[in-house]
């Protein structure tokens, strides 16, 4: 029962992690874009996405669509496991988040 337990609790902890980690990865693809819509280039927007989200470079893929009009932003990011009993039953999860602005270097 106890060994039970023990997993319950670390596994609330990893899914803590994760959610802590999705969250900043929106507020990440948020600062992207606006780095984008003012004309920044895509090394000047994955910087941006990887200072605002405190995320692991190597676990982090940014795609930059600029159209007529609009600029949008991808990032899809693995979170790997850190909680040691968790991370042997589940290898990472892949993250993703979106977002899109109307271009200002026009």
């Amino acid at each position: 029962m106890v060994p039970l337990v023990a997993v319950l609790m670390l596994a609330v902890v990893q899914v803590g992690l994760v959610v802590h980690t999705r969250v900043m990865l929106t507020h990440a693809v948020r600062s992207g874009v606006r780095v984008a819509a003012v004309g920044g280039d895509d090394t000047a927007v994955g910087h941006a996405v990887i200072g605002a989200g405190g995320l692991v470079p190597e676990f982090t893929e940014v795609e930059v669509t600029r159209g007529a009009d609009t600029v949008t932003v991808e990032v899809r990011y693995r979170e790997p496991m850190r909680v040691p009993v968790i991370s042997g039953l589940v290898d990472a999860v892949d993250l993703e988040a979106v977002a899109r602005m109307r271009r200002e270097d026009r």
